[in-house]
């Protein structure tokens, strides 16, 4: 069976050669988001389909997982709620100079927040389960690996096999949270138990800049806990604009967490007295917690890839083409697994692309141009786009920066010292908007329009011809008239950030 050569913009689709029978047309394996999304796409294309999934657990292991994945059970949604709960401590402390009386402590039942977290995520299991049986989705418990290009063999929890062929096999298995490998690491968490802790910490150890440590830190300071942020950079969130990335490092410190930044743990220990963490610039502090978020590896460990053909990289991320096929022919890979743009939302578009480009005879690629995104940390960061860094790199003409720094409106009232910032990168020539961040209140809700205006193709001229919202804070995004910068290709500086 060859894979089909690409001719006139057309995709290779696996071919079942000589007309053999197969169980399923497709076989999915992990039925997160990625896997959900594609399974009931490729249902809703006639195709019949099977979907295996390990059994529900809030902490993932080798033999445990459920259905939602990573976002839904461990990652995203019980992430947000616990941000949510630990914003109120800034809102109980601002909403005094509004006239509220706040008299005596204010007592905080962490138990309550994570067994309301827990229900959530037990019913959001219990939606996706349904959303895949009414689209005709046969769903199978167990861990999946592939035998052959069309078989997979599905362990179930009493360990007994079985094996299901299929013409099409898609992979959306993920990624898992791994631990540095220093002395003692065995005391660290990761966010899988950091989400589910019997006991909030009064003194946590953060070892990461990306994030799910920022947001981590947020979390457990809102919440009342003493907390110390290591990262190996200046500045935490690599990859994100560095100005913006100044902005969340000011906005951390302001409110009480302790920045280590260029630093990194060493060893860590039992004492009667919690956790010993000592850094490699010889400091030691004790903690109650230590949570390494220092990225995640896709989990393809126990899928038998080697033996099938199917070609990873380095880190064991899945190697796929533009259409999210990989190097066997009737096999295809989303998500996380493939190391791409780890985000849920990028998840459910390449599924829907295979699915229309496997199933709906409309073959179509992801498109990675101005995917959104935001970081939860307290205020929350967002971004679509290109970063000034970013544009630079890719301009061709010299690149205008506007920004906007301002007091929020609620902040005059509160007397919080905390600022909003918000900036738009524009190509000088062609007046478009190549990228948009803001840190501040409802960040992500805002840019999520504004996400809209980059992808079609926004100029610096449609923005200031919009009519803004007031009193808003997104306003500010149709009204930043003064030019910040104006910055030459020639003359990008390099940065160690």
């Amino acid at each position: 069976m060859a894979r089909k050569m690409l001719k006139d913009g057309e995709v290779a689709v696996a071919d079942g050669g000589g007309g053999e029978s197969y169980e399923y047309d497709l076989f999915v394996i992990g039925a997160g988001s990625g896997g959900v999304r594609g399974s009931r796409t490729s249902a809703g294309f006639g195709a019949k389909v099977a979907i295996c999934e390990l059994p529900f657990h809030p902490i993932s292991s080798e033999w445990q997982g459920g259905h939602g994945g990573t976002c839904v059970i461990r990652g995203c949604v019980p992430k947000k709620i616990l941000v949510y709960g630990a914003a109120f401590r800034g809102e109980f402390e601002d909403a005094k100079n509004f006239g509220w009386e706040i008299n005596g402590d204010i007592n905080y039942n962490w138990k309550k927040l994570l067994e309301n977290k827990t229900q959530e995520i037990v019913r959001l299991n219990g939606v996706y389960k349904r959303i895949l049986g009414n689209s005709g989705v046969t769903m199978i418990e167990g861990a999946g690996s592939v035998v052959d290009a069309h078989t997979v063999e599905v362990t179930q929890p009493d360990g007994s096999k079985q094996r299901h062929t299929a013409k099409h096999i898609l992979i959306a298995t993920g990624s898992r949270a791994h631990l540095v490998d220093i002395p003692g690491k065995e005391l660290a968490i990761t966010s899988d138990e950091a989400l589910s802790l019997e006991e909030l910490p009064k003194r946590a150890v953060i070892l990461g800049g990306g994030y799910i440590a920022v947001e981590f830190a947020s979390i457990w300071k809102g919440l009342g806990a003493e907390v110390d942020l290591f990262y190996r950079k200046e500045l935490p969130l690599r990859g994100f604009d560095d100005e913006m990335r100044t902005v969340v490092a000011s906005n951390l410190e302001g409110r009480g967490i302790r920045l280590h930044p260029a630093t990194n743990l060493t060893e860590l220990s039992k004492t009667a007295d919690g956790i010993k963490v000592v850094t490699d610039k010889g400091d030691e502090l004790m903690a109650d917690v230590v949570l390494f978020a220092t990225g995640r590896t896709p989990n393809t460990n126990k899928l038998n890839l080697e033996a099938v053909g199917v070609e990873v990289d380095q880190i064991g991320a899945i190697k796929v083409d533009e259409f999210s096929h990989t190097s066997v022919p009737s096999i295809w890979a989303v998500g996380d697994v493939t190391n791409r743009i780890n985000l849920t939302p990028v998840a459910l578009m390449e599924a829907t692309c295979f699915a229309k480009t496997v199933f709906g005879g409309q073959p179509v690629k992801p498109d990675y141009r101005d995917v959104p995104c935001a970081v939860f940390s307290i205020p929350p960061l967002s971004v679509v786009g290109l970063s000034e860094q970013e544009a630079l790199e890719e301009a061709k003409n010299d690149i205008l920066v506007y920004t906007s720094s301002f007091n929020p409106m609620k902040n005059s009232i509160s007397k919080r010292q905390e600022k909003s910032i918000m900036k738009l990168v524009v190509d000088s020539e062609t007046d478009r908007v190549l990228g948009a961040a803001m840190c501040g209140p409802d960040a992500a809700e805002i840019m999520q329009g504004i996400a809209v205006a980059l992808k079609s193709g926004a100029t610096k001229a449609t923005f200031d011809s919009t009519v803004g919202i007031h009193p808003s804070a997104a306003e500010e995004f149709v009204t930043m008239r003064t030019l910040t910068r104006r910055v030459s290709p020639a003359s990008k500086l390099k940065t160690n950030l």
